[in-house]
C-alpha cells in the first residue's frame, strides 16, 4: 500500500508468501508442516510401500510359534490375535460407523456359548466346525440386527445407555439359568469340542495360534476393502456427521443396522475360538472388564485404523501379562515400567538437553535423598525389593524402601498424583527440574505400593496410558485425526 508515497510492507502471516502455495491455505499448510515435524521413526515407517509392511506384518506374526514356547505363545500370542479381533469387530461400529456400542461384549459371549451348545456333550451335538462357525457368525449377525432395529434412531449416549443394558442383560440371561438350562448358568458348559475342520481337530496352541492368525488376515482384508467401498466411505459419512449424511441421501438407519451386524458377526467368530481353545465357557468370561479392555485396545489402537487394533492388541495384552501376579517372572513388569518412564520422558520432552538432564538429574537426586535418608534413620531404606531380579541391588541403594512403609507409600501416590498435575502447568525448563523429583516419587510409589499389588496395578497403567496418549494423539497411534471445534 502506499502512504505519502512509501510503500509499506505487506504484514507478514503465518502463510508466508515463501511457504504458502496456490490453492492451499494456511490451516493445510500448518498441518503439513506438523506432518513434516514427526519423528524419523515415524516418518521411515511412513515411506514405506503398503504391501511391504503387510508382507513384514505377516512375516513376524508367522515366526511367534517357533520363537515361543507353548505357554508363552498362548499368553502373549493366542490372546493377542483374540483381542485384536474383537477390537476389529467392535471398531466396525464406533471407528467407522461412529455408534457408541457398549453392548459388543454380548455378541463375543453369544459366539462362544452358540458354539459350545452346537459342539459339545451338552444336548449331544458335535457339529464340524465347517459348519457350526458360519452358522454362528450368521446367528450373531441376526442378534446384530435385532440390537440394531430399536436403536437405528439413537445417538449418542441414549445409544450407549441402550447397548449397555443389552450387555449386560446378556451376562444376566447366562447367570440365571440352572445347571440343567440351555447356557448351564452359573457352572456354564464344558467339555467342549475343539475345533475340527474334514476330521482334522486343532489340539494345541500352535493349530489354534495359525487358525486364529489366518482368521485375522481374512477379517482384516476383508474390512480393508469394505472400509474402501461405497459402505465404508458411507460409515465415515455418518460418524463425522449423521444429519449431513442423511440430508445428502445417505440411507442412515440402514449403515447403522449393517455396522452392528459386521461387528457381531465378527465376535461371533472370535467367541468360537475362544469356546474351543478353552474347551469351556462361563458367564466371568463376558463382565464388563472384558469390554473395557477391548475399548482400550481400540482407543490405543486408533479408532478406523484396522493394523492399529493388533497393536494395540499387543501393548495391552503384553502389558496385562508382564504386570500380572500370574506372570512367571515378576521382574519383567518392573523393566516395563521404568521403561514406559524413559519412553515418555524422550518422546515429550525437547530439547535433547534437557532429556539429558532430566534422566541424569533424576539417577543422582535418588543416590542423594537415599544418602540422606539412609544417614538420618537407616531403618527407612532397610526393606527389601519385591521381585527385584537383575535390578535389586540398583533399587535397593537408589529408591528408599522402608522396611514397613505403612501409610507413606498411600501418602506418596496421592502426592504423585497432584504432582503430575501440577507439571501440567508449567512449562520450559522449570517443568524439565520439577520433572527429576516426580519421576523419583514415582519410582518410590512403585517400589513401595504398585509392585506388591499387580491386580490394582495395572489398572492404574492401563488408565495412565491412556490419558498419556489422549492428550499427546486425541486419534491414538495409527487413527486418523479429525477436524473438530476444540
Amino acid at each position: 500500500m502506499e502512504h505519502g508515497g512509501e510503500i509499506s510492507p505487506v504484514p507478514a502471516t503465518p502463510g508466508d508468501a515463501a511457504h504458502t502455495r496456490i490453492g492451499v491455505d494456511d490451516w493445510v499448510a500448518e498441518a503439513e508442516e506438523r506432518q513434516r515435524g514427526r519423528g524419523p521413526l515415524v516418518r521411515t515407517v511412513a515411506a514405506i510401500p503398503r504391501p511391504i509392511q503387510i508382507v513384514v506384518f505377516i512375516a513376524v506374526l508367522s515366526l511367534l510359534p517357533f520363537v515361543f514356547s507353548e505357554g508363552n505363545l498362548f499368553r502373549y500370542g493366542l490372546f493377542t490375535l483374540i483381542y485384536a479381533l474383537l477390537a476389529l469387530g467392535l471398531n466396525v461400529s464406533v471407528g467407522f460407523a461412529g455408534l457408541l456400542d457398549l453392548g459388543f461384549i454380548a455378541f463375543y459371549g453369544f459366539g462362544a456359548y452358540a458354539y459350545a451348545i452346537l459342539a459339545s456333550p451338552k444336548y449331544g451335538i458335535h457339529w464340524q466346525a465347517e459348519i457350526a462357525i458360519p452358522v454362528v457368525m450368521v446367528g450373531a449377525a441376526f442378534l446384530g440386527l435385532l440390537l440394531g432395529l430399536p436403536s437405528r434412531r439413537l445417538l449418542g449416549d441414549y445409544l450407549a445407555i441402550v447397548t449397555l443394558f443389552f450387555g449386560q442383560a446378556f451376562v444376566v440371561f447366562v447367570n440365571a439359568a440352572n445347571p440343567k438350562g440351555l447356557t448351564g448358568g452359573a457352572n456354564g458348559i464344558a467339555n467342549v469340542d475343539p475345533l475340527n475342520f474334514f476330521g482334522f481337530k486343532l489340539t494345541t496352541t500352535r493349530h489354534y495360534y495359525w487358525f486364529t492368525l489366518i482368521a485375522f488376515l481374512l477379517v482384516i482384508g476383508a474390512l480393508y476393502f469394505i472400509s474402501e467401498s461405497r459402505t465404508g466411505r458411507a460409515w465415515r459419512s455418518l460418524r463425522e456427521d449423521p444429519l449431513a449424511a442423511e440430508v445428502m441421501g445417505m440411507p442412515v438407519n440402514r449403515l447403522k443396522i449393517m455396522a452392528f451386524m459386521f461387528g457381531a458377526a465378527i465376535a461371533g467368530l472370535t467367541g468360537t475360538i475362544f469356546a474351543a481353545n478353552q474347551t469351556g465357557v462361563f458367564p466371568g468370561d463376558f463382565d464388563i472388564s472384558i469390554l473395557i479392555t477391548i475399548y482400550a485396545v481400540m482407543i490405543l489402537g486408533g479408532l478406523g485404523s484396522l493394523i492399529g487394533m493388533f497393536i494395540g492388541a499387543a501393548v495391552i495384552n503384553v502389558s496385562y501379562e508382564l504386570l500380572s501376579g500370574s506372570n512367571p517372572n515378576p521382574s519383567l513388569g518392573r523393566w516395563l515400567f521404568y521403561l514406559a518412564l524413559i519412553t515418555v520422558v524422550i518422546a515429550r520432552i525437547r530439547p535433547w538437553i534437557r532429556v539429558a538432564v532430566v534422566l541424569a538429574g533424576t539417577v543422582a537426586f535418588g543416590f542423594a535423598v537415599h544418602a540422606i535418608v539412609h544417614a538420618l534413620e537407616p531403618s527407612a531404606t532397610s526393606g527389601a525389593v519385591t521381585n527385584g531380579g537383575s535390578l535389586s541391588g540398583v533399587m535397593s541403594h537408589w529408591t528408599v524402601i522402608p522396611a514397613h512403609s505403612g501409610a507413606s507409600a498411600k501418602y506418596a501416590y496421592v502426592g504423585l498424583v497432584a504432582a503430575v498435575l501440577v507439571l501440567t502447568l508449567i512449562k520450559g525448563w522449570w517443568r524439565a527440574i520439577a520433572l527429576i523429583p516426580v519421576l523419583y516419587l514415582a519410582s518410590f510409589v512403585w517400589e513401595n505400593l504398585l509392585s506388591e499389588q499387580p491386580a490394582v496395578t495395572r489398572l492404574i497403567v492401563f488408565g495412565a496410558m491412556l490419558i498419556a496418549l489422549m492428550a499427546a494423539r486425541p486419534q491414538g497411534l495409527l487413527g486418523t485425526s479429525r477436524v473438530e471445534i476444540a
